[in-house]
């Protein structure tokens, strides 16, 4: 039973909150508008399971941010105690390492494995385009990568790939025939160097349940009750892989806001939050409508932009907070003028109530947007920080440490070896290195390999001495491992190969900040072995894990007093007394690349929504008459997304907006706005539009107006319809539930093998 103490965090709860506190069994959702306590709710949920006898070590919290998790977490152990340690909590891709790590055998991976981060798997997949021969222009490592990324969030092996007319007949149309080829180079890779990417994370874990029931069973008893925080940024591989471990007990609670779906260019599907009473019909629904963040007049008016959506959950979201100041609308010449008029602003605002700095925010919607803001905050000697730039642990010197402790766990990993085989300097060239990777494709074995065994190679002959004393020196730092802790490994390894010493030797101003940047990595080596939390997990590996799956959100602590500048996408959780959405122009914000289809302007205006309740006290939209875009002054007009604003709830100058309507008419916009662009079907934005294919066939141009059907009951014989195909007649139906494949014969292009959850089909009726 609960004490007294115990009960006291319920008190705090409005209705709604407490009644989805309480509800602990069974399938539920909670819609959580923006501002409504959806983390206290997530918290004292957690806490009122533990309190009623629930063992912690029977929970699974899934969260998006580290920083979400671990603030969470503390938050519980003040209402239960330590107890709240023993509770699996972390984002995706930190629990699913986890278990990973466990079971990683089963799939033929060791446990230690390495997770490339983006910069390995794309130096991963450059490596392989040139070994191919293909042009590098043409198979650009980052449109190959999101291609790959994009298929194993969708559940697509390398295999399922090959097979898939749809997505190859679409890489042919794009110029890039070879992306089937080589996403099975960098699977087989990946596997052959021990390293998963982020998105294998994912996929292996599927693919660990599906093929191993008994590892599956496993989990699904051990995790007896799931919850997972911003549900409607879930992608479907996410999706199936929750309801695989809640199919036992059906104790899943989701809670999310499907206004703030903003993330279909990285997979996340609207359709998983608004779709989910279908998987469970005796859902309980609870809907957290009070916003404790804004005033009236932004709160409302978020809602009367929302409210343009046809595809949303039903909710009133309101507040109690004070009417506060309508929204201003700034108006410039030029995105320099912009800039100028923003920092301005800020600087009023700031001496005139006696503001600090991080009070301020600026969002936009391309991080290009950056550039007029900095100058002008610079000019009036505005301190600020930009969200999204170059990570510390992208740093040059800090790679370099991390790939050494990185293949002394993993000597397998190739994106470490090549980084740092000859760095400090040790006369290995590129000529040596060239033959290295020439016998590892020839003989299908790992660059360790051959650097290890290099006296077994006659061409390497005059640089075995180099390689040997080398690898020598890596199993020396593993032979440590299992007696010494992150941080004295790490000590050990910068001092022992000397890259400590040559920066500290650099007294260059950028060398002395490299030195620096070093240092203050193994600082945080030593805070991560001191930190109490981590009693049974000090080693140099799990380290490497938690570094390799941090995000910006999980490094800012919101202690630097500076104006935040960052990408409304990056600004999804965070909250600010003043912010400032800049850019608000058409064909900027919504996107040129989102104004033909209403499914990609929803969510251009779920971000515009998102960006409105970031703001907590007053909100400034801004436009430009002119912008520099590609080089040249392009004339702009203001975004259709201020109109829809009610008149209440903002200042704005009604014959700009009249006069940049006529002309947005006269200019022929709308026909602009439905111009077509062919996307493959990944269930997401994808990909570049192909504008010019060469001799390649073209497809013809896309159905108007095209709305998908569920086809999951579709049997031989149907006459079905493609937004790009056309009409065909369904000759072969096999595979099972979300694998379920149909051929089908159509009128143009003749015999197509898709895969149903990615077809995008219509039933033609008579």
């Amino acid at each position: 039973m609960m004490d007294q103490n115990q009960q006291d965090y319920l008190k705090g709860l409005n209705p709604p909150q407490r009644e989805a506190v309480l509800q602990t069994e069974g399938p539920v959702m909670i819609v959580a508008g923006a501002g409504s306590g959806k983390t206290r709710v997530l918290t004292y949920r957690i806490a009122h399971m533990i309190a009623s006898g629930i063992d912690p070590f029977n929970i699974l919290a899934l969260t998006f941010t580290n920083k979400a998790a671990k603030e969470m977490r503390k938050r519980i152990e003040t209402v239960v105690g330590a107890e709240a340690r023993n509770i699996w909590m972390g984002t995706f891709h930190s629990i699913f390492a986890k278990i990973l790590r466990f079971e990683a055998d089963k799939l033929g991976y060791p446990s230690n494995f390495t997770i490339y981060d983006t910069d390995d798997a794309k130096s991963l997949i450059k490596t392989i385009v040139k070994e191919m021969k293909l042009d590098d222009k043409v198979y650009k490592p980052n449109v190959v990568l999101n291609r790959i990324s994009a298929a194993k969030n969708g559940l697509i092996t390398y295999k399922m790939y090959a097979s898939a007319d749809e997505l190859t007949s679409y890489d042919s149309v794009s110029g890039r025939p070879h992306i089937a080829k080589i996403y099975e180079k960098y699977a087989e890779r990946c596997f052959r160097a021990g390293a998963m990417d982020f998105d294998d994370l994912l996929l292996k874990t599927f693919e660990l349940f599906t093929r191993h029931i008994d590892v599956l069973n496993k989990y699904q008893h051990k995790f007896k009750y799931v919850m997972v925080d911003e549900y409607q940024d879930t992608n479907h591989c996410q999706y199936m892989i929750v309801k695989k471990l809640a199919a036992v007990n059906e104790n899943i609670c989701v809670v999310g806001d499907d206004a703030q779906s903003i993330y279909s260019f990285r997979g996340a599907t609207i359709r998983n939050i608004l779709n989910f009473e279908q998987d469970y019909p005796d859902l309980k629904v609870f809907k957290l409508e009070q916003n404790y963040r804004s005033t009236q007049t932004i709160v409302n008016a978020a809602g009367s932009i929302i409210a343009n959506n046809k595809e949303q959950l039903e909710k009133k979201v309101w507040t109690d907070n004070h009417l506060g100041e309508k929204i201003k609308v700034i108006r410039a010449v030029s995105d320099n003028e912009e800039g100028r008029l923003i920092a301005q602003s800020i600087f009023e605002e700031k001496m005139k109530k006696q503001l600090d700095n991080k009070e301020f925010a600026i969002l936009y919607r391309t991080n290009a947007q950056s550039r007029s803001l900095e100058e002008a905050l610079r000019k009036l000697n505005l301190p600020y920080r930009i969200y999204g730039g170059l990570s510390f642990y992208q740093r040059k010197e800090i790679k370099d440490l991390i790939a050494y402790m990185r293949l002394t766990v993993n000597h397998k990993d190739e994106e470490s070896l090549k980084r740092i085989i000859n760095y400090p300097a040790r006369g290995i060239g590129k000529t040596t290195l060239d033959k290295v990777q020439l016998h590892a494709a020839e003989n299908g074995i790992s660059w360790w390999e051959v650097v290890a065994n290099a006296e077994m190679f006659p061409n390497l002959s005059s640089a075995k001495t180099k390689l040997k004393d080398f690898a020598i020196k890596i199993r020396s730092f593993a032979t440590m491992l299992e007696t010494k802790d992150a941080y004295d490994m790490a000590m050990h390894i910068a001092k022992s190969t000397n890259l400590l010493k040559s920066l500290y030797d650099d007294k260059t101003v950028e060398g002395i900040s490299r030195y620096e940047n070093v240092v203050e990595l193994l600082n945080g080596i030593k805070e991560f072995v001191e930190n109490d939390t981590n009693e049974l997990e000090k080693s140099l590996g799990i380290y490497l894990q938690d570094i390799a799956l941090i995000t910006d959100a999980d490094k800012d602590d919101g202690s630097e007093d500076k104006v935040s500048l960052m990408t409304i996408h990056s600004a999804k959780g965070l909250e600010f007394p003043y912010v400032y959405i800049s850019g608000m122009e058409e064909n900027l914000f919504p996107s040129q690349m989102s104004t033909g289809s209403r499914k990609e302007l929803e969510e251009e205006r779920r971000l515009f929504y998102v960006g409105m309740t970031r703001a907590e006290q007053k909100l400034t939209l801004s436009y430009a008459n002119s912008r520099f875009r590609f080089g040249q002054l392009l004339p702009c007009e203001p975004s259709r997304f201020i109109t829809e604003i009610l008149d209440d709830f903002i200042e704005l100058d009604k014959k700009a907006f009249e006069h940049a309507s006529e002309q947005r008419s006269e200019s022929g916009f709308h026909r602009f706005a439905n111009r077509n662009k062919p996307k493959p079907n990944f269930g997401n934005k994808y990909g570049k539009s192909n504008q010019s294919v060469g001799r390649t066939a073209k497809l013809p141009p896309a159905i108007q107006n095209f709305e998908p059907e569920d086809t999951s009951a579709i049997k031989v014989g149907d006459v079905v319809e493609h937004q790009r195909f056309g009409r065909g007649k369904v000759a072969i139906v096999d595979g099972e539930s979300g694998n379920k494949k149909a051929t089908i014969e159509f009128e143009q292009f003749g015999k197509k093998q898709l895969v149903l959850k990615f077809a995008k089909l219509r039933f033609v009726r008579s």
